[in-house]
């Protein structure tokens, strides 16, 4: 190869790795180990690969590459892609952020409203028969009483997320935090 062109193709790969570095680094954030974060960081810059490509790249074991492809298929940032004519699966990186983001997030907090609001129904429907209980005392009254209004309290929160995870997906949320700001 060239001296003219082997200096730019370096350059390339640098910045390229520079990315790759810094993504795999951030990618535990989506609590997703460090072997599939570099793997998702390798895709990033491929148009699709398979599961053979992907393991030859990152030297990794078909076990390992099936677990880390299986979860970034979870959390939304790769998808499986249908190639005419071949029989195996390829598979292509989100590469839009906001849809990443979108994504795990929200699928993420939806979760938590539903899994905190569950528990608080039922820890109310509890603090209710304790409070109506003739056994209870005054004082375990006031108790169960006090802790029903902090969950009624916390609902707030939750609703609050709730309608956060519904501007995000409608995609209204871009109307108070447009995409295109710049500094």
């Amino acid at each position: 190869m060239s001296e003219s062109t082997e200096g730019p193709n370096s350059k390339i790969e640098q910045a390229k790795d520079k990315v790759i570095g810094t993504i795999a680094e951030t990618m535990d954030l989506y609590g997703v180990t460090p072997a599939t974060a570099n793997l998702y960081a390798m895709m990033y810059f491929k148009e699709q690969m398979t599961l053979d490509e992907m393991r030859t790249e990152l030297e990794m074991s078909k076990p390992s590459m099936s677990t880390s492809v299986r979860r970034l298929q979870e959390i939304k940032m790769v998808k499986r892609t249908f190639t005419r004519g071949s029989r195996k699966h390829t598979y292509i990186a989100e590469k839009n952020f906001f849809r990443s983001f979108m994504g795990f997030y929200c699928q993420m907090w939806e979760r938590e409203v539903k899994m905190n609001m569950e528990a608080i129904e039922e820890s109310q429907k509890d603090f209710i028969d304790i409070i109506k209980d003739s056994a209870s005392t005054p004082e375990v009254i006031e108790e169960a009483k006090k802790y029903y209004d902090q969950l009624e309290e916390s609902k707030t929160y939750y609703h609050w997320l709730d309608d956060l995870v519904a501007s995000i997906r409608s995609g209204k949320i871009f109307e108070f935090l447009p995409k295109d700001q710049q500094d």
